[in-house]
Formats: structure tokens, sequence, C-alpha cells
């Protein structure tokens, strides 16, 4: 596990206890929920705190202290971070690395993302973001691509044209997913309950896609990734992503030399930067994705996303948050 490669501290909790707590130097927060725009004030306290308790959700039993004393960079994902955006200051003001995720999709007539801001808000929110931290920092996600009896290639070639061209003056990228509806059960039974038809991807409709893409992009000039696809699109343009990317940390944030330190990042007498690639076992084969820890829970993302493979079903959710409180050391007890 990722856990067993950070550094372990002591840490005193306000009651006086001393526990062993993990220090990650990369924190992902979160692909399990949106922190930004549900837990916002959540997060500040625990950032203020300095730690927060985690349990896995795959075991109930296994609870960790994570403590942010080494951490460098935090990297949020989120679907509306505009509730995040006052404390970001406070966040470049400690001295600690960032960069955004941020999932823009257009699926507002078909209601997919009940509550989801609508869509001009986001990109209003999206171009407040790249204003104050800058474009490289905020990348652009149209996850996941899906297929119903509403939307055919066509269609949803259409609906990341309309939000490219609002975006292409903001951010430089474009990272997507196809939906994997048969991998996950949560993702097919969501759909099914809602009496969503939906279609699987293909490799030939994922080729359809990506032909629709490269062509399309001769216009916007974006750099095409996808996001954990073991389809090779690259006679399209289109790379495999890394969203916690070690080589966008080194772009960003070269002078930290504790991250660098990290990454293992050398430069050889001939000016050659090298860096050995440290994958997250943790995560899919098909996850480019370098080593970090993820400090979200499932079943607590009020978005309410039909297609959401993080989310048994809304009452779960709903159930979940009454549990919840700003001041606690968990998302969830």
């Amino acid at each position: 596990m990722a856990s067993k490669i950070w550094e372990k501290k002591a840490v005193t909790l306000p009651d006086g206890r001393v526990v062993t707590a993990s220090c990650p130097i990369i924190v992902s927060a979160s692909r399990a929920t949106d922190i930004p725009a549900f837990f916002s004030k959540w997060f500040e306290n625990r950032f203020r705190a300095g730690y927060m308790r985690w349990t896995n959700p795959f075991n109930a039993n296994q609870v960790d202290y994570i403590s942010f004393c080494d951490t460098r960079v935090f990297v949020f994902w989120s679907k509306n971070p505009r509730p995040l955006i006052p404390f970001l200051s406070e966040i470049d003001a400690k001295g600690i690395n960032f960069y955004l995720q941020f999932t823009v999709n257009d699926y507002e007539r078909e209601n997919l993302e009940p509550n989801v801001p609508p869509l001009s808000a986001r990109i209003d929110t999206f171009r407040e973001l790249v204003e104050k931290v800058g474009r490289k920092r905020v990348i652009w996600r149209f996850d996941p691509f899906l297929l119903t009896d509403r939307i055919d290639v066509p269609c949803l070639l259409d609906k990341v044209a309309g939000v490219a061209e609002k975006l292409r003056p903001l951010t430089d990228r474009l990272v997507f997913s196809f939906a994997d509806i048969a991998a996950y059960a949560k993702v097919r039974n969501n759909l099914q309950r809602e009496g969503i038809i939906f279609r699987e991807f293909t490799p030939d409709l994922m080729m359809k896609v990506a032909e629709g893409l490269q062509a399309l992009n001769k216009g916007w000039g974006f750099r095409l990734a996808t996001c954990a696809e073991s389809q090779d699109l690259g006679e399209f343009g289109i790379e495999h992503n890394r969203c916690i990317d070690d080589n966008l940390l080194v772009e960003l944030f070269k002078n930290d030399q504790k991250l660098m330190q990290f990454l293992g990042y050398e430069v050889d007498l001939y000016g050659n930067p090298s860096f050995p690639y440290k994958k997250d076992k943790g995560q899919r084969k098909e996850c480019g994705c370098i080593v970090s820890k993820d400090i979200g829970m499932y079943d607590t993302c009020r978005h309410h996303c039909i297609y959401c493979y993080a989310n048994v079903s809304r009452q779960t959710v709903e159930k979940n948050l009454l549990k919840f409180r700003d001041d606690a050391e968990s998302l969830l007890p």
C-alpha cells in the first residue's frame, strides 16, 4: 500500500493522546468525494490542525491518522471548487503547493449531474481560478464520456466542443475517460435506477470519438489525454494521462527541494533531468498516477451524479452526511 512509503511521526491530539501518523508528501483531495465543493470548511479546519483521521473504505477496522507536517502538494478534484477559492491564499502563504483537477461536463439537458452548478457558473469559476493561480494549475476534465439513448457520438462531441470553446483561452489540456459501466456495479445500478438507457464503449466507439476529437482539436490546440484507459489512442494524438503527475510537479514546483527529493529528481552533468516513475500501486493498472494519499470517503458526495462510481445511492449519502461535522477529525465517524 502507498501508506508504507510515507514517514511515520508522532502526533499529539487535542485530548493529549499521542498517535502515530503517516506523513504523505502528496495528498489527493479527493477521488472519492468532492472535498472542495462540500467539505471546504472541514478541510480548512484539518489543514490548520495539521492532521486528520482516515478510515479505509474497504476495511472499516483500519483507521489511520494522517499528518500534513511533510505535505508539499495537494491535488484537488472537483466539479465545483468555488467554496475552496478563498482558502487557496492561506495554502499558498504556508508555502504548500497545489493544483486542481476541475471536471466541467455538459450533461445539463439530461440532468445527469443534478446538484452541479449551471455550466455558465462553472465556466466563471474556472476563469476565476485561472486568474488566481494560473492556467497550468487548473486542468480541465470532461469525465466521463457517456453514451445513452439521448447521447450518441456526434452529440457527445458537440457537448465537448461547446465547453472547449469557452475554456480554450483558459487551459492547455483536456483529460477524459470513457464510462466503464460493466466494471462498476454502483454505476450500473444508479443508471438503471434512474431509467437511463446506456451504451458501453467498444474499442470501435472509442476510436470514433478519438477521431472526432482529433479533428476538433485542430482548432483548439489542447493536449489531449485519457484517464486510466487501456485503449491506445496515440494515432489520434491522445496520450495516457497522469492525474497525480510527476512531470507536472517538476514543471510547476521545481524549486521545492523536499518535493524534488521525494520524486528523485536529478540533473546530470549535461543538464538533463531525470526522475523514476513512482506509480501508485493502489490504483488500477491503467492508472498513470504516481503515489499519493487520498483523504476522501465514498458515499459522501452531494452532487448525486447519476453515473457516479463513488456513491451507492442518494439515500446512503444523505444518511452518512447526517453524521458529518465541520470540526470532526474525519469526514465520517
